[in-house]
């Protein structure tokens, strides 16, 4: 394993959120206050509870997910395709480096940035609701296992775009209907039962029901199901690399 190289492709990628921290820490902290103003006070004051939890501390592991995909993807998508948008990528395709220490260090940064951005809205729930966690450990390991495996999806979305408008479409038109349909605002079991069927075939609502059991205990769905979910992604997603690498399929066109 050739360490040096992971260290310089990790660096790179976290030097410009250094560069931008404030601007990169800004918009969800300023999101996360407009989210629980208008779910908090609008939604809240009709739904107090849900099974025993205020509705308020409810939706926190909901807006937490909802952040760390969005950043998970759109970190790791820019963080390979601009490369390979202004032709640097040749630089890294001829290095004497693998796929795994290219994946390693792009991913490990989006994934970094996403787990710092999550515990900096984690730190801003405190100031509206009275929040507990129940399950630290499971906690820390839900929000790191998300952040790799959507990074993972992110990097897949960076080599397959050909342009600007096709790296803004899959997280656009399918991963952020899929989260606001994922059970982040909401328990499933409050669907009718047709419907909650159907919200069991979205994927992102067994992240959401695992990482809100690491807080309250409550699930959707049996924590072992969730975590298996979150498993087979990563397993997927590095599969994908790994042919991606090996054909060079999107990368030496």
């Amino acid at each position: 394993m050739n360490w040096h190289a992971v260290r310089t492709i990790y660096q790179h990628e976290m030097a410009r959120f250094w560069r931008t921290l404030w601007e990169s820490l800004a918009s969800p902290v300023i999101s996360t206050v407009l989210y629980f103003v208008v779910f908090g006070a609008a939604i809240g004051g009709r739904i107090e509870e849900i099974e025993g939890v205020s509705y308020g501390a409810f939706i926190v592991p909901g807006l937490i997910m909802l952040t760390v995909l969005q950043q998970s993807v759109s970190n790791a998508s820019f963080g390979i395709f601009f490369p390979k948008f202004i032709g640097t990528i040749y630089e890294v395709l001829s290095a004497p480096v693998s796929f795994l220490e290219v994946v390693l260090g792009y991913v490990g940064a989006a994934a970094v940035k996403s787990v710092l951005i999550a515990l900096v809205i984690l730190a801003t729930s405190y100031i509206f609701v009275d929040l507990r966690i129940e399950h630290p450990f499971w906690m820390l390991a839900f929000l790191i296992l998300t952040s790799v495996s959507f990074s993972l999806l992110g990097f897949l979305l960076g080599i397959w775009a050909k342009d600007w408008q096709q790296l803004q479409i899959i997280p656009l038109m399918v991963l952020t209907p899929l989260i606001f349909l994922g059970g982040a605002f909401y328990s499933a079991s409050m669907l009718p039962p047709f419907w909650e069927k159907v919200a069991h075939l979205n994927p992102v609502l067994y992240l959401v029901s695992g990482f809100r059991w690491s807080f309250f205990g409550l699930a959707d769905v049996p924590v072992g199901v969730s975590l298996a979910a979150v498993a087979i992604f990563l397993a997927l997603g590095m599969a994908a690399v790994w042919y991606i690498f090996r054909s060079g399929w999107r990368l030496r066109q």
